[in-house]
């Protein structure tokens, strides 16, 4: 299924086209009207019109998540405040927001993209969509539920929280589909679990999930728990927020908006391109964006671009799903080591159930590492040399994938915190 099949199946050589008009457009925009821009070309000496081709792009500046912190609140606006008509700013957990916003048009664009993601994941005029991302100033709720009155669908904005009372909702309501981030998902289905209440009386077929990368693992034991087809989602506040890229059916990768968005995979510390099919760091430049241009922004995330054609139809180029940033790496002992690698690892060994979190101290010059876990229950309670058993496996599984010692320790069932928005895995006490 295509929300617009004749944008999401265009000819190449007429998408690259596309691409250098909006964004020979996008730089005339910037260097008139934002100074932060104007002042990084004239350093560089450049000038929008040296920009000729697709290629030209690694020409330009980055921009960074500082750079956007820098000029809080409005000053990479390209537009005067009264042509804006909604501000948001990011979840970010730490120091000064970046805010961004849109004009009317971005929201009817913002609106069409989310539409085509949800599209590719199932989703039609007869679905029910209960969204459970927050609704507020980080625009997760906001972009999805745009694009689920787009399509057409009937939309409960949930928001998050009570998930008591989502289920509820979910099961009185008949929620064919349900929108949120993949922990939560799992929360959902454990409290389903636990309520003993049968994926029967449920009427749940899609579940579309983002905001955090998850393992293929994990994908299985949501649509196993919840009897559904799950899908991966992509966006962020500073180019969009979701609708930047979403995976059809075929789950073999997230398909790009290209048309609205030029994407590249750098190396993060070269800053150079690396061949598709390598993972490197994703950097997005916004094509039809009015508010808030993008030019060669950092995610930090990173993934792979994939080019080999989808069965489903759609041309334009794919991501891998997002196997974490650069910035939540860990380097231990000289090892860089990332969460996701972690959870990834965990989910394969039985008796183990998520969440777990990842606790970094330095003792004297060394770093150690402590897996806190919950096992399941009959685990826990089991005899202390079951118990240690376990925990070995555990560990040696860890050492030997990671390449570090890593200690592990089990703690009872609901003693770590649940999240509902994004989950904080990592604890790192170190003085870094």
């Amino acid at each position: 299924m295509y929300w617009e099949p004749d944008k999401e199946c265009l000819d190449r050589e007429e998408l690259e086209q596309l691409q250098i008009e909006r964004l020979q457009s996008t730089l005339n925009r910037v260097y008139a009207h934002v100074p932060f821009y104007r002042k990084k070309f004239d350093a560089m000496g450049i000038s929008p019109e040296d920009i000729e081709s697709v290629s030209d792009l690694s020409r330009l500046p980055f921009t960074t998540k500082e750079d956007v912190r820098g000029n809080y609140p409005y000053e990479l606006f390209a537009v005067p405040l009264r042509e804006v008509v909604r501000i948001h700013a990011s979840s970010g957990t730490t120091g000064t927001s970046t805010v961004v916003g849109y004009t009317r048009n971005d929201i009817k664009t913002w609106s069409n993209l989310a539409a085509r993601v949800l599209t590719a994941g199932g989703v039609t005029k007869d679905d029910v969509v209960q969204i459970s991302f927050g609704y507020g100033l980080y625009t997760g709720g906001f972009g999805l539920h745009y694009g689920a009155e787009r399509v057409g669908a009937s939309v409960i904005p949930a928001s998050s929280g009570n998930t008591a009372r989502q289920i509820k909702i979910m099961r009185d309501f008949k929620t064919t589909a349900l929108l949120c981030t993949p922990s939560y998902a799992m929360l959902v289905a454990n409290t389903i679990r636990e309520m003993g209440i049968p994926v029967s009386a449920l009427s749940l077929k899609y579940g579309l999930f983002g905001a955090e990368p998850w393992s293929e693992r994990m994908r299985q034991e949501i649509q196993d728990a919840l009897g559904i087809v799950a899908t991966d989602n992509y966006g962020l506040s500073e180019v969009l927020g979701p609708g930047v890229s979403g995976e059809c059916l075929e789950r073999k990768g997230l398909h790009i908006s290209e048309d609205h968005f030029l994407v590249e995979v750098i190396d993060p510390e070269t800053l150079r391109p690396v061949p598709a099919g390598q993972k490197g760091e994703l950097v997005i430049t916004t094509l039809t964006k009015e508010a808030f241009p993008m030019i060669r922004y950092r995610t930090r995330d990173l993934t792979r671009l994939l080019v080999e054609p989808c069965p489903c139809g759609r041309t334009g180029r794919r991501m891998s799903r997002v196997v974490g940033r650069t910035d939540d790496m860990l380097i231990i002992r000289g090892v860089n080591v990332f969460p996701s690698q972690i959870e990834s690892l965990l989910f394969e060994i039985e008796g183990t159930e998520p969440p777990c979190q990842i606790v970094v101290d330095r003792k004297g010059a060394m770093d150690e590492v402590t897996v806190l876990l919950e096992a399941a229950e009959a685990a826990f309670f089991d005899q202390e040399r079951r118990q240690a058993g376990m925990v070995d496996t555990i560990r040696k599984r860890l050492v030997h994938e990671l390449g570090i010692t890593v200690d592990v320790k089990l703690v009872k069932k609901d003693t770590l915190e649940r999240f509902e928005g994004k989950p904080k895995r990592v604890i790192d006490n170190r003085k870094l």
